[in-house]
């Protein structure tokens, strides 16, 4: 096997406001030979993006190039790298928050990450496997399902409306191909969260999203869910770092097998 020939792609969504890219930053700091990819980088040009009730529509999967989205997924998998010619927006996003977990708990759980992937641990085979978090609004419509394939594990965070709609407000927007997106008033009751709940209700018990998510959903579509609404950054941490290692070494030997 080469080293890096392969990699491990792991979703990461939920609803906009809902922690997805502060959380997959942390991971990249927690977590060795990690990547992040946005689906955010991957919206069409203004001039494409749909428009709804005279409004812009950025929250379907018609504002996205999933093609082009589709394309840099197989080249992760046949090469383990980014395309070199992918430049993220996302990189100099004005939405990245993640100062509200205290330096001191990111290094405890770094020390345990390090002590769990020390040779002869459960989780070694990530000192020389490359992975790959793709964090995004909208990865588990079925709109957008032309990528489920791609995906080796897919997390979601739960987040309320109320919560979800008093985050969205307080950024100061959202970097475009050609400038900076502000929502209009009225944006997230009459885009964002019709459109998050028309796209993800399929998920939920009683088509309520912020209610309980169907065992199905876990158990056939493999989405591993937060468990709770609204979370606070640190627990939401703790959580993903648990899921991720009680997932990886599996799948990490799966691929290391496929790969010898």
């Amino acid at each position: 096997m080469t080293t890096n020939s392969k990699a491990l792609i792991i979703g990461l969504s939920g609803a906009s406001s809902s922690g997805k890219t502060s959380l997959s930053h942390l991971l990249r700091k927690i977590l060795p030979n990690v990547d992040v990819l946005h689906e955010d980088d991957f919206f069409k040009h203004e001039e494409e993006i749909p428009v709804k009730d005279n409004l812009q529509d950025w929250d379907c999967a018609e504002a996205i190039d999933l093609p082009a989205l589709v394309n840099v997924l197989q080249e992760i998998r046949h090469t383990g790298e980014l395309p070199p010619n992918l430049e993220s927006k996302e990189s100099q996003s004005l939405t990245i928050d993640i100062d509200k977990v205290s330096e001191s708990t990111i290094s405890r759980i770094k020390d345990r990450v390090a002590a769990w992937i020390a040779p002869g641990q459960p989780g070694h085979l990530l000192q020389t496997r490359k992975i790959f978090i793709i964090e995004g609004f909208l990865l588990y419509s079925y709109s957008t399902s032309v990528i489920w394939p791609y995906l080796d594990l897919k997390m979601f965070l739960q987040v309320s409306y109320a919560a979800a709609k008093a985050r969205r407000q307080t950024r100061s927007g959202y970097i475009t191909h050609t400038s900076i997106w502000q929502d209009p008033p009225h944006y997230v009751d009459q885009v964002v969260w019709p459109n998050y709940r028309h796209n993800h209700e399929w998920m939920f018990e009683d088509c309520d999203v912020e209610g309980n998510v169907k065992e199905g959903a876990r158990l056939i579509s493999g989405i591993r869910c937060s468990g709770m609404a609204d979370m606070d950054m640190e627990s939401t941490l703790t959580w993903a770092v648990e899921l991720l290692m009680e997932e990886l070494p599996s799948l990490l030997d799966d691929e290391y097998r496929k790969n010898e």
